[in-house]
């Protein structure tokens, strides 16, 4: 554990302890990005360019340097550098004195199909970039599947062109490398191995590769020693061996439906991805960043008054979150559209309709979402204007964001104490 101090003065040196290509580059902005964050990654191609003509080691540099070019902070650039470490793309080493020296050592990123088939990379980039992107980058390393039955392979072999005794095998050269994501284990597999009846498990069933999903599940799942053995018991095959796949499955059932719900997406956020660029304090501007920076548990909490929301609306949220995927900042608004115009009553089936439909328009942001309410409001009064002989046209409240002028137009008394009492309330 590192117990110095980084300062601008310390030494550090790049070394390359892999082969880095363009292809590195792409995988790394596209799948690494929204887990690191840009800084994270525009630090790493800092430490890569400043490996010089060489492509294996810089020369003496001081972190100033990196300072100005990245326009930040020592601090911001320490916390840059260990989320690189923490997902296996930098190891880092130190050696104290009046001014300390650094030595860095850069790593290749995982190739795209060991990245999706990491039971915690695959899960933590699905988390920060939601369904729709998530098989947007999928589809990006997608092999392609070419019919090939109608042709006949007339590769040629090594042997066939050249003559191979004349090669000399050399092993000073560089390799790709890459380096696994450590997770400290949190289960005691002695523990669970005792538990296990002999003759049940075969000799070789908690070898490197299974132990190692092991506690990648346990990290991923808050899964215990005691529970984890439960998991592995259910999924034990004939042979004594772990059904993989099955122990990922059933490991991802106990999460989900643990306690009948899933509370951690009903106190999550809208992705940073998602959000709208900060510096807009328009009045819009301002609701829209509530929408996006509260969750929705919370944000129902406050349209109820500060009275906790119940299970069944608890449940409610979860289908809209889960089953239909739809980000946090679209499901307040949601919330906020529904309780205004269905008389403060969050009912399923008239939810669940509103909802299928935004699912199918394809609504991830705030802004989005506020708009097509809007306009699908407003076909609704073409179509369906009522009459009452008494008083006329039917009025149906709408909320405050409706109006897309509210910077110029002066508010009504119920409306001014609305917008103030949601700004006040979350900003």
């Amino acid at each position: 554990m590192e117990n110095t101090t980084l300062l601008p003065a310390d030494r550090y040196v790049v070394i390359n302890k892999t082969i880095l290509s363009d292809t590195d580059r792409s995988i790394i902005i596209n799948l690494y990005e929204p887990l690191v964050g840009s800084l994270g990654i525009s630090l790493y191609f800092t430490l890569w360019n400043d490996l010089g003509l060489s492509n294996v080691m810089s020369k003496d540099l001081i972190h100033h340097h990196l300072m100005v070019v990245l326009k930040s902070g020592i601090a911001e650039i320490k916390m840059a550098r260990e989320s690189l470490e923490a997902f296996g793309l930098l190891k880092t080493y130190v050696k104290a004195g009046p001014i300390n020296d650094y030595v860095y050592e850069l790593y290749s990123p995982l190739t795209p199909q060991e990245f999706f088939n990491h039971p915690i990379l695959n899960v933590v980039l699905y988390n920060n970039v939601g369904d729709r992107e998530y098989e947007n980058l999928k589809n990006i390393y997608k092999l392609i599947k070419f019919d090939l039955k109608d042709y006949m392979e007339i590769t040629k072999k090594l042997d066939d062109v050249y003559d191979t005794s004349r090669f000399v095998l050399s092993n000073d050269l560089q390799d790709r490398k890459s380096m696994p994501i450590m997770v400290d284990s949190k289960i005691n597999f002695d523990e669970i191995i005792a538990s296990i009846p002999k003759g049940i498990i075969n000799e070789r069933t908690f070898n490197k590769k299974t132990r190692e999903l092991i506690n990648n599940l346990a990290f991923i799942y808050n899964i215990d020693t005691l529970k984890m053995t439960e998991l592995i018991r259910s999924v034990l095959t004939e042979y004594g061996n772990i059904d993989k796949n099955g122990l990922r499955i059933v490991a991802r059932k106990d999460y989900q439906f643990k306690k009948g719900s899933l509370p951690t997406l009903v106190y999550r956020t809208q992705p940073d991805y998602l959000k709208n660029p900060l510096g807009d304090n328009s009045k819009r501007g301002r609701i829209i960043a509530v929408f996006e920076n509260t969750t929705p548990h919370d944000f129902l909490k406050y349209k109820y008054g500060g009275v906790e929301p119940t299970m069944r609306d608890l449940k409610l949220l979860e289908h809209l979150l889960i089953d239909l995927e739809l980000p946090p900042a679209v499901v307040n608004v949601l919330i906020d559209y529904v309780l205004r115009k269905n008389n403060n009553k969050l009912t399923g089936a008239y939810v669940d309709t509103i909802a299928a439909q935004w699912k199918r328009s394809g609504l991830k942001t705030a802004s989005e979402a506020m708009s097509f309410a809007e306009k699908e409001h407003k076909k609704m009064q073409k179509k369906e204007i009522t009459y009452s002989k008494k008083i006329g046209p039917e009025v149906v409240k709408t909320p405050i964001w409706f109006n897309q002028k509210i910077e110029e137009e002066n508010l009504t008394e119920e409306e001014e104490k609305e917008l103030k009492d949601l700004l006040k309330e979350f900003n």
